[in-house]
């Protein structure tokens, strides 16, 4: 909370360090059993340095890696979750931008780092319940070949 109050971004280390406290929480009370169960991340890693961290901790099997190349439709998008969401940050066109910005600078780079052997692209255009359904075919195999490997 210190790094956000002061406008900054928490640093890698302590964003991992809380993640895998979290999953270590949801193993102890056993809401989430590693040698059953699928664990799908979304919004972390951010940047490759949190890749890397996490790599120590737990082998990525798969990234659904949603594309849009259109702008202009990922910006209509956001600002239509705004308002159905209450998502005030989404509203701001200019905000919407530069989110953009820094996914492609910091966040697009974390799919060079794990290959494109292990990136299924999904087209984003879609209805999310299309989306959906792909990605959940995507995982049914992934459930059969093993689950999670975490090296507590």
């Amino acid at each position: 909370m210190e790094y956000s109050a002061r406008g900054e971004l928490v640093p890698d280390d302590v964003t991992i360090a809380l993640w895998q406290e979290a999953i270590t929480a949801k193993i102890v009370d056993k809401s989430f059993k590693p040698d059953i169960d699928v664990l799908i991340l979304d919004g972390i890693p951010r940047n490759r340095c949190q890749a890397e961290l996490m790599e120590e901790v737990i082998q990525v099997k798969r990234i659904f890696h949603l594309v849009c190349h259109d702008r202009e439709t990922i910006i209509h998008r956001l600002k239509k979750r705004a308002l159905k969401d209450n998502r005030l940050d989404d509203a701001n066109e200019e905000v919407i931008r530069r989110r953009l910005e820094t996914y492609e600078r910091e966040t697009k780079p974390v799919l060079d780092y794990y290959g494109q052997d292990r990136i299924e692209e999904i087209d984003a255009t879609q209805t999310p319940s299309q989306v959906l359904v792909h990605i959940l075919n995507q995982i049914n195999p992934l459930e059969a070949d093993h689950h999670a490997h975490l090296n507590w």
